[in-house]
């Protein structure tokens, strides 16, 4: 009687107990990083491993191959200290382990964004927004594709607290580098928020503008080709922003379209153009076939009286929709 208990326990461990558990050190996108954000149609799992491909291969040009120190020597160097000293050695084995950390963290580390269909890549030592544009500006000198599953490619050069307290505090710091005075330059602003309601587009963009605007009053929006656009990403509780150049011109940093020639551009825009002129023909064909149809109700109608009329000539029916050689047979047969 004894065992029940211990095989129910051990059921409910077995099969239940780490359902909706994450895994273990997986972390998610925090206040106080900085990184990238792609954003995919779904799979996310093989976007991360192509992105992992392709800025290794840009960081390594602009950066160096990555350098991950080896601490196994550092293991031999304390051998000869006294091991009667337990404090000693125990603040010396956590050092250890704090340098051995920082010294293997990779320059690039895939993070749960918190929202369906992004992937945040944390950097290291690593100006997001350089390799981005270098990104970017390779593939529009080119025109070659690097990719299939990527659609954009949003670099985060910092993040704070997605409240408007908190935003204002640090946009304020953030963007006196680009806006301050004499700092200036003609901007816009891209706003996009998932998995979040503490602030509406509107209100962010407003109270942004004014924010610039107080640094510096010749900073002007342009919306048609600015000088630098300033990016908002908020994801849940926490809110990405960057400031990047060439925004129009890569197509929104997405790297699909700016990897497209001028020829596949105006091929697509052709296409749009044909399905939407087939589309308002189809409509029109419609409307059309419709006009000429009489609705159920007005038909009921109609044949209510064409059978009334019928009875009254001799039992001749008319009926609405039926062909003229048909209609004068029945009216024949009905007159006799």
């Amino acid at each position: 009687m004894s065992e029940a208990p211990a095989m129910r326990k051990r059921n409910k461990k077995r099969y239940g107990g780490s359902k909706n558990k994450k895994r273990r050190g997986f972390r998610e996108l925090e206040v106080g990083m900085e990184g990238i954000l792609i954003t995919c149609n779904m799979n996310e799992r093989k976007c991360t491993s192509e992105a992992f491909s392709l800025l290794n291969e840009y960081a390594d040009n602009l950066y160096g191959p990555e350098n991950l120190a080896d601490t196994e020597d550092s293991n031999t160097e304390d051998e000869g200290e006294d091991p009667d000293d337990a404090e000693t050695a125990l603040k010396k084995e956590v050092t250890k382990i704090r340098s051995s950390t920082e010294k293997q963290q990779r320059r690039f580390q895939a993070l749960d964004s918190g929202a369906a269909n992004v992937v945040f890549i944390r950097t290291q030592n690593i100006d997001p927004a350089e390799l981005v544009h270098q990104i970017l500006e390779d593939l529009y000198q080119t025109k070659k594709r690097k990719s299939r599953l990527i659609l954009r490619m949003l670099p985060v050069s910092g993040t704070c607290k997605a409240f408007p307290e908190d935003m204002e505090k640090y946009l304020g710091s953030f963007l006196e580098p680009w806006f301050k005075t004499p700092n200036h330059a003609s901007y816009q602003i891209a706003f996009k928020a998932r998995n979040s309601s503490h602030n509406k587009r509107e209100d962010v963009i407003k109270a942004l503008a004014g924010l610039v605007g107080r640094l510096n009053p010749e900073n002007k929006v342009d919306l048609t080709e600015p000088e630098l656009t300033i990016i908002i990403e908020v994801i849940k509780t926490v809110c990405c922003v960057s400031v990047v150049r060439h925004y129009t011109l890569f197509r929104k940093y997405n790297l699909q379209e700016v990897a497209k020639t001028e020829t596949n551009q105006k091929q697509a825009l052709q296409e749009m153009a044909e399905t939407g002129a087939n589309q308002k023909q189809a409509l029109q064909e419609m409307a059309e076939t419709g006009a000429n149809q009489i609705p159920p109700a007005q038909a009921e109608v109609a044949e209510a009286q064409s059978e009334s009329d019928g009875h009254e000539k001799g039992g001749a029916v008319v009926k609405e929709g039926v062909a003229k050689g048909a209609w004068q047979s029945d009216v024949t047969e009905g007159g006799d």
